[in-house]
């Protein structure tokens, strides 16, 4: 079978990432060559992501994965959902992507729904009901000289694909986030567009994970070094898509977690789930990789830890994460639990104080030290999983009797353990990398050096990944009681 080299470019809301992937001979293969902070910056008043940082990034990383192997077949690029930029007619970008935290969409929600059922928009989208959605991004935007001017609207995977190619698409896993995809056929909600006041023709046309997606243009073969052609392959362009393709589950019955700054608690399924019970429950159907469903629901994650950190850098207080970990698993479990998906925890911010605020609301005493903030919060993450996993096997019909935790919380051991005995069946960790790796798999089965069924890809990974196995202990009284505090 062919051997090939390809980049997977891995945009997270935290950081980016450029790993170099070697697939063939049933061998899997996978090196960072370039990391690089993702940082935002706000400007006169409104949060936007750095896109040009970013962008910079992935050159420095191509540059690398060039020295690191000499040639590369592909290229392949995933990020977070819900976020785009507008171009010009031209094709210049019209201003920097404003980030979903902004306070932009406050409202803008409810506003939709009066003109848009929620019944109806769910039975078309399938999508969970999120202020962040780019259905209300692009209302809140409706009415600016940007959004008059613009004549295209690109996700930001597809946006430096378009810098790196020339030519524009929208890669369909990503687009069904959007709240703007018809979940029944496929395409573009053109009537939703139309009933908002949104010019369907900002859209461009769909491609696939697999499909070509162009060549890295003249002028960036000659800024990183790299021989041409060099392909870019269109994957799983939300990084959940490709996180999913990247879980290493041998067992059909299995749910995941793809645990980031946001985690993902879900199924993969063979149709979407649309009925009004999995409405009222948020729960959102999203496209993946090979015509599956994504059904899962967004649980805030490990943003509330990150925000918590850097508040307490801010403040120089001590803040080491592995320290706080091992104190917070000999804190007492359930002094304090919040709603980790409580609004009040989107915006950035002093975290610390939010959660007190929360927990003096509830009734409950805040916790007392960092690392009893910290164990409030993993207490509270692994009883939302919970919820999650729990109403998801009741909406589907699909049974879980194994959990695979991927991303950087599955490098958390206390979370796992938690999560596993939260959840009453075993947790299995890794890969941290997942979405690169299920990047890099669909670029080498596109070029023909993996062959085969996601199961298939999934062997590959269980194969090449050193995975961390979490059985269950004690049993659910206790979880029980502290989920009817939550």
């Amino acid at each position: 079978m062919t051997q090939v080299s390809v980049a997977a470019v891995d945009l997270g809301a935290s950081s980016g990432r450029v790993l170099v992937g070697q697939v063939g001979d049933a061998r899997l293969e996978l090196r960072e060559v370039n990391r690089f902070a993702n940082v935002p910056v706000r400007v006169a008043g409104v949060l936007q992501w750095d896109i040009l940082a970013l962008y910079r990034g992935v050159i420095e990383g191509l540059r690398a994965a060039g020295r690191e192997v000499g040639h590369l077949d592909s290229v392949g690029i995933d990020s977070w959902a819900v976020d785009y930029g507008l171009l010009d007619a031209t094709g210049a970008l019209l201003a920097n992507p404003v980030h979903y935290r902004d306070e932009r969409t406050a409202g803008v929600m409810e506003r939709v729904l009066q003109k848009v059922p929620a019944a109806e928009l769910y039975k078309i989208t399938g999508i969970q009901f999120l202020p962040i959605n780019t259905l209300y991004q692009l209302v809140a935007a409706l009415g600016t000289p940007a959004m008059a001017a613009a004549k295209t609207v690109l996700l930001l995977p597809d946006l430096v694909s378009f810098w790196l190619t020339g030519d524009i698409g929208a890669e369909s896993t990503n687009a069904s986030t959007t709240q703007l995809l018809d979940v029944n056929t496929g395409h573009w909600a053109t009537s939703v567009m139309t009933q908002l006041g949104i010019d369907p023709q900002l859209f461009p046309a769909l491609r696939h994970p697999g499909a070509p997606a162009g060549h890295l243009r003249s002028d960036v073969l000659t800024e990183t070094g790299l021989i041409g052609p060099v392909a870019v392959t269109t994957v799983g362009s939300h990084d959940t898509a490709s996180a999913v393709v990247g879980v290493p589950a041998v067992d059909p019955n299995f749910g995941y977690i793809s645990c980031g700054t946001w985690s993902l608690v879900g199924l993969e399924l063979d149709q979407p789930v649309l009925t009004d019970a999995a409405r009222s429950a948020n729960f959102t159907n999203e496209a993946g990789v090979d015509g599956t469903t994504r059904f899962l629901r967004n649980v805030m994650g490990l943003w509330l830890l990150q925000e918590c950190v850097r508040t307490w850098n801010s403040l120089g207080l001590p803040a080491d994460l592995e320290t706080l970990l091992v104190e917070a698993g000999r804190a007492p479990a359930f002094t304090a639990v919040i709603d980790p998906d409580d609004p009040v925890f989107l915006p950035p911010g002093d975290m610390p104080a939010r959660i007190a605020s929360a927990c003096e609301r509830r009734g409950q005493t805040p916790p007392q030290s960092q690392a009893e903030t910290v164990r409030c919060i993993l207490d509270s993450l692994a009883l939302a999983y919970r919820s999650a996993i729990r109403e998801a096997q009741e909406l589907s019909g699909h049974s879980v009797e194994v959990l695979h935790i991927v991303g950087g919380g599955s490098r958390n051991a206390l979370l796992c353990q938690l999560t596993a005995d939260a959840c009453g069946v075993p947790v299995v960790a890794g890969p941290v990398e997942a979405a690169a790796i299920g990047n890099v798999l669909v670029q080498a089965r596109a070029l023909g050096a993996a062959a085969g069924s996601l199961r298939d890809l999934r062997q590959l990974v269980c194969d090449a990944t050193e995975l961390r196995r979490y059985e269950p202990h004690g049993g659910q009284a206790a979880w029980d009681a502290a989920a009817a505090r939550a």
